[in-house]
């Protein structure tokens, strides 16, 4: 047998094709990751001001409520605009374009959905302590997301470098 071409640590050669069809399936099972997610924070917040007690809230609580819920949806409409985008161009014979701009739309509707998550513990953390509490968890959980999601790989891709 022949002795196929590896590139650096990646297995045989693929075609330009290949790449962006794996690319593609990678970043559209992430994203089958993520949706569900900010899928249940979105439904939670949409019912949240049907709850009795929603009328008892602080002006803080209503904001950040306000703020998280549009987060939420934000993050939605990033994290679903790939498969929109597809449906739409892949016939356009222009799959490295739409695999960049689903990738950008991904990585803010990741930083939106941080946001959200951090925005919905922050409300009922306020909700149940209003306190220096507040601060403290919403500044850990930022920094929880902060560091998992974006400075880790963030971090190892410049240390590739």
């Amino acid at each position: 047998m022949e002795a196929t071409a590896h590139s650096k640590d990646r297995g045989p050669q693929e075609s330009e094709k290949e790449r962006l069809d794996r690319n593609l399936q990678e970043l559209l099972g992430e994203l089958r990751v993520a949706l569900p997610g900010v899928q249940v924070l979105f439904a939670f917040l949409l019912v949240v001001p049907f709850n009795q007690r929603f009328a008892d809230i602080t002006s803080f609580q209503r904001t950040t409520y306000f703020v998280t819920l549009l987060l939420a949806t934000a993050a939605s409409a990033c994290l679903i605009a790939p498969s929109a985008h597809h449906r739409i161009e892949f016939r356009a014979q222009d799959k490295k374009r739409i695999i960049f701009a689903a990738n950008r739309l991904a990585i803010v509707g990741l930083v939106l959905l941080a946001c959200a998550m951090t925005g919905a513990v922050t409300f009922v953390t306020d909700f149940l302590y209003r306190s220096l509490t507040v601060a403290i968890v919403a500044g850990l959980v930022a920094l929880l997301f902060t560091l998992l999601w974006f400075a880790w790989p963030v971090k190892r891709l410049l240390d590739k470098r």
